[in-house]
């Protein structure tokens, strides 16, 4: 069970990080925030939000949904935090309006790394 928790952990942190990422970023570059701008970390969101479009749009099921699940085969009620994580992370709607919001966020992501693009790193020179 500890293990099929730590799966559901890293599964909401990977959600918290694609969908928390854009408003930090819009904050981010309303403050002056130079770390929004990272190429790097960008890149990254990008990929991440691409990634959960991709397996959408292909009918493929998560790979931490699935192995949490097979983790917990003999689980039946689950403890505290475990029943508010699946809440937050899981609805009941159907498969075709999880990908609708997915693509329209992924085009929101898109969207923002072109009107607020990252910046790269000018190279140091040798002192």
């Amino acid at each position: 069970m500890a293990l099929a928790d730590a799966i559901l952990i890293i599964h909401f942190v990977f959600v918290l990080f694609v969908v928390g990422s854009l408003p930090l970023i819009w904050i981010g570059a309303w403050m002056g925030w130079g770390f929004v701008r990272n190429l790097r970390f960008r890149l990254a969101h990008l990929a991440a939000i691409l990634f959960v479009v991709g397996e959408s749009l292909i009918g493929m099921v998560c790979p931490l949904t699935l192995l949490e699940d097979s983790l917990r085969r003999a689980e039946s009620d689950g403890d505290f935090i475990q029943r508010w994580l699946h809440r937050i992370l899981f609805y009941d709607v159907p498969e075709w309006v999880l990908t609708t919001v997915y693509v329209l966020f992924a085009l929101l992501v898109a969207i923002t790394f072109r009107l607020l693009p990252p910046r790269h790193r000018k190279p140091r020179l040798p002192l």
